[in-house]
């Protein structure tokens, strides 16, 4: 950190001590809150999606052959490749965006090229099946087709965006190392890779599969037996890394796992509390900020609506298929449908936790890059719908 860095710290701790608000009604309310949203987090998130998460991120980064990645996710590969694995895996995962980061940082150390990587750091938390239908049955089926259509297209656009404009950067095909297939004999066999990886993962799925919201058909059948799958699944993982790793390489997953909770649990943690502190978590609307305000700024189809729908649901933290009930509320608070789209597109993918984060990763250039995509975009698919279906 440089001294003039230091100054502007120091400066900022002194300034928020100073005028700290002590007398507000709000203020005392809040702090609580994002007390109570840490609490949340650490209950309901920490030891069913982030250590999954971090410990696959370190076996991506431990053990998946870095020409693999070139292969299917770097700036050579094809682009339908390239674009549908890394939006078909976010699918397929569906997380929530704060746990989709380990995930992100251990493909994108790899070698993943940008436009690949973003296409998946989008589609992970964003393309949620059981988001989707939830979508179409509590709030219509034009905001849950819109919602579909609307984030496969994004994370393909987004990627292609991001892609096209820092695709040919000197550091990008560096980090890539552009053309380099690392060769040598396989470790595993392909198919005792595939059952490590896929084992990581169920335990990932099954052990945040949520309740669903009626208790019948094929979500509610999994739902009933998913500790049963998320403890089959860890027995098999377990199972494989004592017979097919050896000690040396077990110390490598953990030290790549160690590596991505240092880089990233420090800033989610803050990221947390200061969401917390601001808007509250989404079923008390406690922070310092007025519910009421919000509610006032997303009522019709105009561009400040829409525009504003996007940035509320970037900053906000949505917890997997949280946002569902959240615009339910709105909608009846008087939000029109073109704004609830724009948040709907927004919200899952970002977070000011998520934000934080994906700024340390990729630098502050490329990442403020892809929020302003992520909120431009999602606002202007909130106007099209609202003038369509409003």
């Amino acid at each position: 950190m440089k001294e003039w860095h230091k100054l502007l710290l120091i400066v900022a701790v002194f300034l928020a001590a100073y005028f700290l608000p002590l007398d507000s009604a709000r203020f005392g309310p809040a702090v609580m809150e994002s007390l109570a949203m840490l609490q949340e987090y650490a209950q309901q998130h920490v030891l069913l999606c982030l250590v999954p998460a971090f410990f696959i991120a370190g076996a991506i980064a431990a053990f998946v052959n870095k020409g693999a990645v070139m292969k299917y996710l770097g700036p050579q590969a094809p682009k339908v490749v390239s674009y549908g694995v890394a939006s078909v895996s976010g699918s397929v995962l569906a997380v929530c965006s704060c746990t989709v980061l380990p995930l992100f940082s251990g493909i994108w150390k790899r070698g993943a090229g940008i436009g690949p990587a973003t296409a998946f750091l989008y589609s992970g938390p964003a393309i949620n099946i059981l988001a989707m239908i939830l979508t179409a049955r509590v709030l219509g089926w034009e905001l849950g087709l819109a919602r579909i259509i609307g984030a496969v297209l994004f994370a393909v656009v987004i990627g292609l965006i991001m892609q096209l404009i820092y695709g040919r950067e000197k550091d990008e095909l560096e980090r890539t190392g552009f053309g380099e297939m690392p060769t040598g004999p396989p470790r595993r066999r392909a198919w005792q890779e595939l059952v490590y990886f896929f084992s990581m993962i169920a335990v990932l799925v099954f052990a945040t599969w949520g309740k669903p919201a009626e208790p019948v058909g094929f979500f509610n059948a999994v739902y009933s037996v998913h500790w049963v799958l998320t403890g089959a699944a860890l027995l098999v993982l377990a199972w494989a890394v004592l017979q097919w790793f050896n000690g040396e390489e077990r110390k490598q997953w953990v030290d790549e796992t160690w590596t991505f909770v240092k880089q990233i649990f420090p800033l989610l943690i803050g990221g947390v509390i200061v969401a917390g502190f601001l808007l509250g978590r989404p079923q008390s609307a406690a922070g310092i900020i007025p519910i009421q305000w919000i509610e006032s700024l997303v009522g019709g189809n105009s561009l400040w609506a829409n525009l504003f729908a996007s940035i509320f649901g970037a900053f906000m933290y949505f917890a997997t298929i949280t946002e569902v009930p959240i615009l339910q509320g709105l909608l009846g608070a008087g939000m029109g449908k073109g704004p609830a789209l724009a948040l709907l597109l927004a919200g899952p993918a970002l977070s000011l936790p998520n934000m934080i984060v994906i700024t340390s990763v990729m630098g502050r250039k490329k990442a403020f890059t892809y929020f302003g995509l992520v909120i431009v975009l999602s606002a202007t698919c909130g106007m099209v719908f609202g003038a369509l279906f409003g």
